[in-house]
């Protein structure tokens, strides 16, 4: 059975709407959740997430947040999305014996290369990112400690694309170099996410899901749209 890793900002349009989107996804088949910490300039990111970004902390977001919302979840792993001046400004092993003690899974942190993320590797799981661009050498030397899942980007660029790449050496590469499960990101939707599933073990969503949470419907409809989209793309996968 393939995965699927629903990504929201944390707090938006507030910490409770966070809550109840979890609990939702996770009866619509969600396996696992990349709960965002908002950020000025999230450059990994789209116009979508960077719109929900800002919304965010023009609402008054607190880092607090993100460990309140983990701490009222159980049944699923969550794992800490953010850039890394968040985890700098604060500490990281402060930020460490935070997840630990609201049971969060691993971080992922789209800004910080492996060179230096191995000074942190041993501390908590980070998630091991891999680039169409990289080489074969290169995917064996980011992934000989891969922890929790390996994150493939499916396109050079941000997320939201709707960008192709032929990504089957890469997933060879990968696959030779670690047992580790793999999931696809970037430019994953309902409509594309059958086909990026192929020959990975699940699929991360974000922008699709973060574009419901933009719109104009009501609270209750925002819900069922998480849903029914997340339905949509686990039955799609599988």
């Amino acid at each position: 059975m393939k995965q699927l890793v629903a990504y929201l900002t944390t707090a938006y349009p507030d910490t409770q709407f966070t809550v109840d989107a979890i609990l939702a996804l996770k009866e619509a088949g969600v396996d696992k959740i990349e709960l965002g910490i908002p950020f000025s300039d999230p450059v990994a990111d789209g116009a979508v997430i960077q719109k929900a970004n800002l919304l965010a902390l023009q609402n008054g977001f607190r880092l607090k947040d993100v460990f309140d919302v983990s701490k009222a979840i159980s049944g699923i792993d969550i794992y800490l999305m953010g850039y890394f001046n968040n985890f700098y400004h604060k500490g990281y092993e402060y930020m460490v014996s935070q997840a630990k003690q609201h049971h969060i899974k691993g971080f992922i942190i789209p800004d910080l290369p492996y060179e230096e993320a191995v000074a942190y590797a041993d501390l908590f799981p980070l998630i091991s990112f891999v680039a169409p661009t990289d080489s074969k050498q290169r995917i064996q030397t980011i992934l000989q400690n891969a922890q929790e899942f390996i994150y493939l980007v499916a396109y050079a660029g941000i997320t939201g694309s709707n960008k192709e790449e032929d990504l089957t050496e890469v997933i060879s590469h990968i696959r030779e170099a670690s047992d580790t499960p793999l999931f696809i990101g970037f430019g994953v939707n309902a409509q594309t996410a059958k086909q990026k599933a192929k020959n990975v073990d699940g699929v991360i969503v974000g922008s699709a899901f973060i574009q419901i949470l933009l719109s104009d419907d009501s609270y209750t409809t925002k819900i069922k749209k998480l849903q029914d989209l997340a339905s949509s793309i686990k039955q799609s996968i599988n």
